[in-house]
């Protein structure tokens, strides 16, 4: 498998659920800003959107979605615990964590990263970013990851968004939850050798 990344983007997700499961890949840096591969070639030639991530399979087939690619990869290392079976109610409850990492946290930042809007915007959004977290501290009072006692790919999606907290001077310090929580998770091998090869740490 290959998967497209850049350094400290959504795409770490996915690095940190390859490298979890131990199934080999390749990781090929795709700029998000110039779209040149280190061959020189037009990374929107692989993925026409031109973001990251997306994983292209053995076969040729191409996943892009980062709930969707973290799944797939989970599922092909079922002894690893990264997603419950298909079909049952913890798949779904996996799913919901995934998409409301996605659409209330992740795209939640949208508005910090881009220089267009306001600082009344980015006031809005930081507040709404809070709230959400916030509620986030309180889902982690009583288990160490958001499934429960085993680290899934939302576990991975959460630690890789939250991780633009800091650059966005966001304070999450009064999360004591969270942060635990973050800690926990940094520590893991596999999140410690996805984040030293996009030279994150």
């Amino acid at each position: 498998m290959k998967l497209y990344y850049s350094p400290g983007a959504c795409s770490l997700s996915p690095h940190i659920a390859l490298e979890e499961t131990g199934l080999p890949y390749e990781a090929i840096l795709a700029p998000t800003k110039t779209k040149v591969l280190p061959d020189g070639s037009d990374y929107r030639k692989v993925n026409p959107l031109g973001y990251v991530p997306y994983l292209v399979l053995d076969d040729g087939t191409g996943l892009r979605e980062g709930p969707a690619i973290v799944q797939y990869i989970a599922d092909q290392a079922p002894d690893k615990k990264l997603a419950p079976a298909n079909g049952t109610m913890a798949r779904y409850q996996l799913q919901s964590w995934l998409n409301f990492i996605g659409t209330e946290i992740h795209k939640g930042f949208g508005p910090l990263f881009n220089p267009a809007y306001p600082p009344e915007v980015k006031k809005m959004a930081t507040d709404k970013l809070l709230e959400r977290l916030t509620w986030v501290d309180g889902e982690l009072a009583s288990k160490p990851y958001l499934m429960g006692d085993d680290f899934t790919v939302a576990d991975g999606y959460l630690f890789t968004v939250t991780n633009w907290a800091k650059p966005m001077h966001i304070d999450l310090s009064g999360l004591k939850n969270l942060g635990a929580y973050r800690e926990r998770i940094a520590a893991r091998p596999a999140v410690q050798r996805a984040m030293k090869a996009e030279g994150l740490i």
